[in-house]
Protein backbone atom coordinates (compact mmCIF):
# COMPACT_ATOMS: atom_id res chain seq x y z
CA UNK A 1 0.00 0.00 0.00
CA UNK A 2 1.24 3.38 -0.39
CA UNK A 3 -0.82 6.27 0.86
CA UNK A 4 -0.13 9.92 2.45
CA UNK A 5 -1.75 10.65 5.77
CA UNK A 6 -2.10 13.62 8.48
CA UNK A 7 -4.15 14.04 11.29
CA UNK A 8 -4.78 17.41 13.77
CA UNK A 9 -7.20 17.85 16.99
CA UNK A 10 -7.84 21.53 18.71
CA UNK A 11 -9.54 22.25 21.58
CA UNK A 12 -10.95 25.27 20.36
CA UNK A 13 -13.05 27.35 22.79
CA UNK A 14 -13.63 23.98 25.13
CA UNK A 15 -12.38 23.46 28.03
CA UNK A 16 -11.17 19.63 27.21
CA UNK A 17 -11.05 18.25 23.85
CA UNK A 18 -12.83 15.41 23.82
CA UNK A 19 -12.24 14.14 20.32
CA UNK A 20 -9.60 11.52 19.53
CA UNK A 21 -8.14 10.15 16.05
CA UNK A 22 -5.64 7.81 14.47
CA UNK A 23 -5.02 5.24 12.39
CA UNK A 24 -2.64 1.90 12.09
CA UNK A 25 -1.49 -0.16 9.38
CA UNK A 26 -0.04 -3.43 8.47
CA UNK A 27 1.62 -4.56 5.54
CA UNK A 28 -2.01 -5.56 3.64
CA UNK A 29 -4.65 -2.97 5.73
CA UNK A 30 -5.21 0.05 7.07
CA UNK A 31 -7.33 1.40 9.87
CA UNK A 32 -8.70 4.84 10.26
CA UNK A 33 -10.16 6.10 12.77
CA UNK A 34 -12.05 9.46 14.39
CA UNK A 35 -14.32 9.73 17.56
CA UNK A 36 -16.41 12.73 19.24
CA UNK A 37 -17.15 12.40 23.19
CA UNK A 38 -20.26 13.74 23.77
CA UNK A 39 -20.78 16.75 25.70
CA UNK A 40 -23.21 16.68 28.52
CA UNK A 41 -22.63 13.23 29.32
CA UNK A 42 -19.21 12.49 31.84
CA UNK A 43 -16.28 12.10 30.64
CA UNK A 44 -17.01 12.21 26.86
CA UNK A 45 -12.87 11.88 26.29
CA UNK A 46 -12.53 8.63 27.82
CA UNK A 47 -15.68 6.97 25.57
CA UNK A 48 -13.71 8.51 22.78
CA UNK A 49 -10.89 7.16 23.80
CA UNK A 50 -11.71 3.67 24.46
CA UNK A 51 -13.72 3.49 20.99
CA UNK A 52 -10.02 3.90 19.24
CA UNK A 53 -8.38 1.42 21.84
CA UNK A 54 -10.75 -1.11 21.53
CA UNK A 55 -11.01 -1.34 17.47
CA UNK A 56 -7.28 -0.65 16.88
CA UNK A 57 -6.73 -3.62 19.21
CA UNK A 58 -9.45 -6.01 17.48
CA UNK A 59 -7.78 -4.68 14.52
CA UNK A 60 -4.40 -5.59 15.44
CA UNK A 61 -5.32 -8.92 16.37
CA UNK A 62 -7.04 -10.06 13.36
CA UNK A 63 -4.99 -8.03 9.89
CA UNK A 64 -2.50 -10.75 9.76
CA UNK A 65 -1.67 -8.86 7.72
CA UNK A 66 -5.26 -8.44 5.83
CA UNK A 67 -8.26 -8.68 7.33
CA UNK A 68 -10.80 -11.92 6.21
CA UNK A 69 -13.52 -9.46 5.78
CA UNK A 70 -13.18 -5.82 7.02
CA UNK A 71 -16.96 -5.30 6.83
CA UNK A 72 -17.79 -8.12 9.50
CA UNK A 73 -14.64 -6.59 10.87
CA UNK A 74 -16.45 -3.09 11.41
CA UNK A 75 -19.59 -4.64 12.38
CA UNK A 76 -18.17 -6.54 14.99
CA UNK A 77 -15.43 -4.01 16.24
CA UNK A 78 -18.00 -1.60 17.00
CA UNK A 79 -20.27 -3.49 19.36
CA UNK A 80 -16.49 -4.19 21.10
CA UNK A 81 -16.24 -1.01 21.68
CA UNK A 82 -20.26 -0.02 22.91
CA UNK A 83 -19.67 -2.85 25.52
CA UNK A 84 -15.68 -1.57 26.62
CA UNK A 85 -17.47 2.03 27.34
CA UNK A 86 -20.09 -0.14 29.41
CA UNK A 87 -18.22 -1.82 30.80
CA UNK A 88 -16.09 1.23 31.85
CA UNK A 89 -19.10 3.16 33.26
CA UNK A 90 -19.96 0.08 35.41
CA UNK A 91 -16.58 -0.63 37.11
CA UNK A 92 -16.21 3.03 38.33
CA UNK A 93 -20.29 2.74 39.13
CA UNK A 94 -21.09 5.70 36.73
CA UNK A 95 -24.79 7.03 36.71
CA UNK A 96 -24.58 7.60 33.37
CA UNK A 97 -21.95 6.32 30.76
CA UNK A 98 -19.82 8.02 28.62
CA UNK A 99 -20.52 8.35 25.64
CA UNK A 100 -18.94 9.15 21.95
CA UNK A 101 -19.31 8.94 17.86
CA UNK A 102 -17.48 7.49 15.91
CA UNK A 103 -16.34 7.33 11.88
CA UNK A 104 -14.20 4.01 10.98
CA UNK A 105 -12.33 3.25 7.39
CA UNK A 106 -10.68 0.32 6.40
CA UNK A 107 -8.49 0.33 3.48
CA UNK A 108 -7.28 -3.33 2.04
CA UNK A 109 -6.53 -4.33 -1.62
CA UNK A 110 -7.12 -0.88 -3.11
CA UNK A 111 -10.94 -0.89 -2.04
CA UNK A 112 -12.30 1.65 1.29
CA UNK A 113 -15.30 0.11 3.77
CA UNK A 114 -16.16 2.74 6.43
CA UNK A 115 -18.80 2.60 9.17
CA UNK A 116 -19.94 5.77 11.29
CA UNK A 117 -22.01 6.04 14.10
CA UNK A 118 -23.58 9.60 15.02
CA UNK A 119 -22.80 12.66 13.59
CA UNK A 120 -18.43 12.14 12.87
CA UNK A 121 -18.01 12.01 9.33
CA UNK A 122 -16.44 10.67 6.78
CA UNK A 123 -15.91 12.67 2.85
CA UNK A 124 -14.82 10.89 -0.20
CA UNK A 125 -13.69 13.08 -2.69
CA UNK A 126 -11.90 12.50 -6.60
CA UNK A 127 -10.78 15.57 -8.78
CA UNK A 128 -12.09 17.63 -6.28
CA UNK A 129 -15.88 16.30 -6.64
CA UNK A 130 -17.29 14.37 -3.60
CA UNK A 131 -18.11 11.11 -4.69
CA UNK A 132 -20.04 10.16 -1.48
CA UNK A 133 -20.36 10.78 2.51
CA UNK A 134 -21.87 9.69 5.53
CA UNK A 135 -25.17 10.80 6.66
CA UNK A 136 -25.57 11.37 10.62
CA UNK A 137 -27.66 9.60 13.07
CA UNK A 138 -29.58 12.68 13.53
CA UNK A 139 -33.12 14.05 13.71
CA UNK A 140 -32.30 16.73 11.19
CA UNK A 141 -30.63 13.99 8.55
CA UNK A 142 -33.54 12.01 9.26
CA UNK A 143 -35.89 13.87 8.18
CA UNK A 144 -34.06 15.53 5.29
CA UNK A 145 -36.11 16.65 2.08
CA UNK A 146 -39.24 16.92 3.99
CA UNK A 147 -40.91 20.08 3.71
CA UNK A 148 -43.74 20.55 5.95
CA UNK A 149 -43.85 23.49 8.54
CA UNK A 150 -44.24 21.22 10.94
CA UNK A 151 -41.27 18.86 10.16
CA UNK A 152 -39.24 22.16 9.46
CA UNK A 153 -39.87 23.04 13.02
CA UNK A 154 -38.70 19.96 14.39
CA UNK A 155 -35.34 20.14 12.69
CA UNK A 156 -35.15 23.52 13.66
CA UNK A 157 -35.52 22.56 17.24
CA UNK A 158 -33.63 19.02 17.14
CA UNK A 159 -30.98 19.80 14.50
CA UNK A 160 -28.05 19.17 16.96
CA UNK A 161 -29.77 16.12 18.38
CA UNK A 162 -28.41 12.41 17.68
CA UNK A 163 -30.39 9.38 18.17
CA UNK A 164 -27.59 7.00 18.07
CA UNK A 165 -24.41 6.59 19.44
CA UNK A 166 -21.59 4.54 21.56
CA UNK A 167 -22.02 4.12 25.23
CA UNK A 168 -25.75 4.55 25.69
CA UNK A 169 -27.73 1.95 27.34
CA UNK A 170 -29.59 0.67 24.39
CA UNK A 171 -27.47 -1.44 21.12
CA UNK A 172 -25.88 1.62 18.90
CA UNK A 173 -27.31 1.85 15.63
CA UNK A 174 -24.55 2.32 12.67
CA UNK A 175 -23.77 2.35 8.63
CA UNK A 176 -21.54 0.39 7.30
CA UNK A 177 -20.50 1.21 3.20
CA UNK A 178 -18.71 -0.23 1.53
CA UNK A 179 -16.14 -2.06 -0.61
CA UNK A 180 -15.78 1.13 -2.98
CA UNK A 181 -12.55 1.00 -4.92
CA UNK A 182 -10.21 3.60 -4.65
CA UNK A 183 -8.19 5.46 -8.10
CA UNK A 184 -4.85 7.09 -7.53
CA UNK A 185 -5.69 10.84 -5.95
CA UNK A 186 -8.50 9.69 -4.28
CA UNK A 187 -8.89 11.58 -0.53
CA UNK A 188 -11.00 10.49 2.41
CA UNK A 189 -11.85 12.79 5.38
CA UNK A 190 -12.68 11.21 8.44
CA UNK A 191 -13.75 14.49 10.70
CA UNK A 192 -15.83 15.67 13.86
CA UNK A 193 -18.84 18.00 13.77
CA UNK A 194 -16.40 20.89 14.87
CA UNK A 195 -15.03 21.06 11.09
CA UNK A 196 -18.17 20.15 8.94
CA UNK A 197 -20.30 22.42 10.91
CA UNK A 198 -18.54 25.10 10.78
CA UNK A 199 -17.43 25.33 7.45
CA UNK A 200 -19.83 25.11 4.35
CA UNK A 201 -19.40 22.10 1.68
CA UNK A 202 -18.15 23.88 -1.36
CA UNK A 203 -15.15 25.42 0.92
CA UNK A 204 -14.44 22.43 2.35
CA UNK A 205 -14.16 20.29 -0.43
CA UNK A 206 -12.13 22.83 -2.37
CA UNK A 207 -9.40 23.41 0.45
CA UNK A 208 -9.11 19.09 0.83
CA UNK A 209 -8.70 19.14 -3.10
CA UNK A 210 -6.51 21.90 -3.54
CA UNK A 211 -2.98 21.25 -1.02
CA UNK A 212 -1.57 17.67 -0.12
CA UNK A 213 -3.35 15.98 2.76
CA UNK A 214 -0.55 17.81 5.15
CA UNK A 215 -1.14 21.11 4.33
CA UNK A 216 -5.07 20.90 3.41
CA UNK A 217 -5.91 20.04 7.08
CA UNK A 218 -4.22 22.39 9.57
CA UNK A 219 -5.89 24.84 6.57
CA UNK A 220 -9.16 23.41 7.13
CA UNK A 221 -9.13 23.25 10.97
CA UNK A 222 -7.55 27.24 11.10
CA UNK A 223 -10.37 28.35 9.14
CA UNK A 224 -13.07 26.46 11.29
CA UNK A 225 -11.60 28.09 14.56
CA UNK A 226 -11.21 31.34 13.40
CA UNK A 227 -15.03 31.44 11.65
CA UNK A 228 -16.23 30.00 14.84
CA UNK A 229 -14.07 32.16 17.35
CA UNK A 230 -14.75 31.57 21.25
CA UNK A 231 -17.50 29.24 20.48
CA UNK A 232 -15.70 27.05 18.65
CA UNK A 233 -16.19 23.33 19.78
CA UNK A 234 -13.40 20.71 18.89
CA UNK A 235 -12.06 20.94 15.67
CA UNK A 236 -10.59 17.38 14.25
CA UNK A 237 -9.57 15.83 11.09
CA UNK A 238 -7.46 12.99 9.55
CA UNK A 239 -7.10 12.65 5.56
CA UNK A 240 -5.62 10.25 3.42
CA UNK A 241 -4.50 10.58 0.06
CA UNK A 242 -4.52 7.27 -1.71
CA UNK A 243 -1.71 5.70 -3.97
CA UNK A 244 0.38 9.68 -3.94
CA UNK A 245 2.08 10.03 -7.13
CA UNK A 246 5.53 9.96 -7.22
CA UNK A 247 6.33 13.67 -8.36
CA UNK A 248 4.60 14.83 -5.10
CA UNK A 249 6.64 15.81 -1.77
CA UNK A 250 5.12 14.82 1.00
CA UNK A 251 6.84 14.12 4.64
CA UNK A 252 3.71 11.95 5.71
CA UNK A 253 3.40 8.84 3.26
CA UNK A 254 3.30 5.84 3.91
CA UNK A 255 4.79 2.54 1.78
CA UNK A 256 3.99 -0.61 2.91
CA UNK A 257 5.47 -3.09 0.29
CA UNK A 258 8.82 -3.33 1.53
CA UNK A 259 7.70 -4.59 5.26
CA UNK A 260 9.51 -8.03 5.82
CA UNK A 261 7.29 -9.59 8.06
CA UNK A 262 3.53 -10.19 7.49
CA UNK A 263 3.01 -9.52 11.29
CA UNK A 264 4.73 -6.62 11.18
CA UNK A 265 1.91 -3.49 12.83
CA UNK A 266 2.28 0.29 13.09
CA UNK A 267 -0.22 2.35 15.47
CA UNK A 268 -0.37 6.10 16.13
CA UNK A 269 -3.23 5.13 19.33
CA UNK A 270 -2.18 4.24 22.45
CA UNK A 271 -2.82 1.03 23.99
CA UNK A 272 -4.12 0.12 27.30
CA UNK A 273 -4.08 -2.81 29.76
CA UNK A 274 -7.72 -2.20 30.32
CA UNK A 275 -8.54 -3.56 26.99
CA UNK A 276 -6.96 -7.02 27.75
CA UNK A 277 -8.43 -7.58 31.53
CA UNK A 278 -11.97 -6.18 30.69
CA UNK A 279 -13.80 -9.00 30.50
CA UNK A 280 -12.31 -10.45 33.61
CA UNK A 281 -13.05 -10.35 36.91
CA UNK A 282 -11.51 -7.53 38.81
CA UNK A 283 -11.11 -6.68 42.70
CA UNK A 284 -10.70 -2.92 43.42
CA UNK A 285 -7.11 -2.65 43.24
CA UNK A 286 -7.14 -3.73 39.44
CA UNK A 287 -10.09 -1.43 38.52
CA UNK A 288 -8.21 1.74 39.78
CA UNK A 289 -5.05 0.85 37.69
CA UNK A 290 -7.26 0.18 34.34
CA UNK A 291 -8.89 3.81 35.32
CA UNK A 292 -5.46 5.29 35.85
CA UNK A 293 -3.77 3.68 32.80
CA UNK A 294 -7.29 4.88 30.60
CA UNK A 295 -6.87 8.66 31.93
CA UNK A 296 -2.96 8.24 31.16
CA UNK A 297 -3.24 7.30 27.50
CA UNK A 298 -6.17 10.50 27.63
CA UNK A 299 -3.31 12.99 29.24
CA UNK A 300 -0.32 11.49 26.13
CA UNK A 301 -2.87 12.23 23.52
CA UNK A 302 -3.99 15.62 24.59
CA UNK A 303 -0.38 16.77 25.72
CA UNK A 304 0.01 16.96 21.76
CA UNK A 305 -3.20 18.39 21.00
CA UNK A 306 -3.27 22.00 22.01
Amino acid sequence: MKFSVFQLSRRGGRAVNEDRMGYCYTRDAALFLLADGMGGHAEGEVAAQLALQSIAAQFQREATPALADPTDFLNRAVITAHQHIQRYAKLKKMADSPRTTVVAAVVQGGQATWLHCGDSRLYWVRDGKLLARTRDHSYLEMERGAATPLLLAHRLLNRNVLFTCLGASGMPIFDVSGPHPLRSGDRLLLCSDGLWGVLKEPALLHGLSILPVDHAIPALVDSALQIAGNKSDNVTALAIEWEVPEDVHNQHGVETDTATTTQWFASTIQSSHELDTLDDPLDEDEIERNIAEINAAIRRSAARKP
